[in-house]
């Protein structure tokens, strides 16, 4: 692949397949397209809606550069003949146009041919000239997202009409460019579809074998092949000590270098090396204090219950409604416990007094669930975290996928 950057001034893009020269012809989509519209949502709403017959395509199926079908709607064959106009075909680009969603795009494929979309989706029927997997790309795009965001007010996503779609301007070089182009962004995009597949049935697996782990449906052997002892029931706060976090003056934030870590910043995997948080001058006590392969909680808001694990090296202070926990048994243990369901069915259970929801110290202390001896704990969370550490791995390997395409997106378009 031949690279452009020493002709920055010509309408060309930084990377090019080298059989291909000449700039590139700058146009709109109106130009280029010969059906810009979108569908209406059937009287009647989802009360409507069958368990097969033609696929109805709502905003929520339209993925970044993929249909997710998981939940796809259909519609009886009279109601498709009243909205016929909307017929999806083959390549169709399918653009969200409203919502939170709005920019997403994809190709109409073979499941959904045939079909129709909601007045929240448009339907892009490409001429000859303009390749629909090219234009898909091209929306998908920091060129085409920057457009899409000019026509909001105040920067607010909030809706696209047709018009402004149409004036949205696009360079296209010749088809058989294009194909090539749009071709290579689709092997990516493949690769990335896998991955994902991959990290989902990882997932499943887990969730499964640790709700059978819980359940006691599943269990383990010491070494001479013998089941452990019976697991007995107990209360969380008989064998961990939950610790609340320190109420930092926000007045001090990012004027120190303590690592602070608050509800927003609990992800499943905090890295502390790549902390992007507040930082205090403020050091409290030691108790605060969390480190490689500690896990914390969120106690309050709309992601209570939220679990995160600290990945690397260094240490972080827990603020207010930030929970941490110490056990001189196996810790990973009980951070798999805190996931499974039964968990968190409890905690959504208990009633609040505000309109935020938030738990206590012992409200978790107060949860019970048989507990094994700790060689079974080692054996159980040793297991579940080697599952763990598979998603991990290939998050990342989704994540280079994810940035590959970003930079060809970005160097392959203009």
């Amino acid at each position: 692949m031949a690279n452009n950057n020493n002709t920055k001034n010509l309408n060309v893009p930084n990377l090019r397949f080298p059989e291909f020269k000449g700039e590139w012809k700058k146009c709109t989509i109106g130009e280029l397209a010969i059906k810009v519209g979108s569908g209406v949502t059937p009287r009647g709403g989802e009360s409507v809606y069958k368990m097969d017959g033609h696929s109805f395509v709502r905003s929520q199926n339209v993925g970044l550069g993929h249909l997710i079908l998981d939940d796809i709607a259909f519609i009886d064959e009279e109601t498709h003949l009243r909205q016929k106009s909307t017929e999806l075909k083959l390549e169709d680009v399918l653009l969200n146009i409203t919502g939170a969603s709005i920019g997403r795009s994809a190709l109409v494929n073979e499941q959904v041919v045939g079909g129709n979309v909601n007045q929240h989706v448009c339907i892009i029927r490409t001429k000859e000239n303009l390749i629909s997997s090219f234009l898909c790309n091209f929306l998908l795009s920091n060129y085409g997202q920057r457009q899409i965001d000019s026509f909001q007010a105040g920067g607010n996503r909030q809706g696209l009409n047709f018009e402004q779609i149409k004036s949205i301007k696009i360079a296209i070089p010749s088809t058989k460019e294009q194909t090539k182009v749009a071709k290579l962004l689709q092997l990516i995009e493949e690769r990335i579809a896998t991955q994902s597949k991959i990290i989902e049935d990882l997932k499943l697996l887990k969730k499964t074998m640790s709700q059978n782990i819980f359940s006691l449906k599943i269990r383990f052997k010491d070494e001479e092949g013998n089941v452990f002892s019976s697991w007995k029931l107990r209360k969380l706060s008989d064998v961990l000590i939950i610790q609340g976090g320190y109420a930092f003056k926000s007045s001090l934030f990012n004027q120190g270098t303590n690592k602070v870590i608050r509800i927003g910043d609990i992800l499943p995997i905090i890295k502390l090396s790549n902390f992007s948080g507040i930082y205090s001058s403020e050091t409290p006590n030691e108790k605060y204090i969390v480190r490689k392969n500690d896990f914390v909680m969120a106690l309050s808001g709309a992601t209570f219950g939220k679990v995160g694990k600290i990945e690397d090296k260094g240490i972080a202070y827990i603020n207010q409604r930030v929970a941490t926990f110490r056990t001189k048994q196996c810790l990973e243990f009980f951070y798999q416990l805190v996931q499974i369901n039964n968990f968190k069915n409890y905690i959504s259970s208990i009633p609040t007094a505000s309109a935020q929801p938030n738990i206590s110290n012992d409200d978790i202390g107060n949860y019970k669930s048989y507990i094994p001896d700790v060689m079974e704990q080692t054996k159980i969370a040793g297991f579940l975290s080697t599952i763990d550490n598979k998603i991990e791995t290939e998050r990342a390997i989704l994540d280079a996928y994810a940035k590959q395409k970003q930079y060809l997106l970005a160097n392959l378009l203009i």
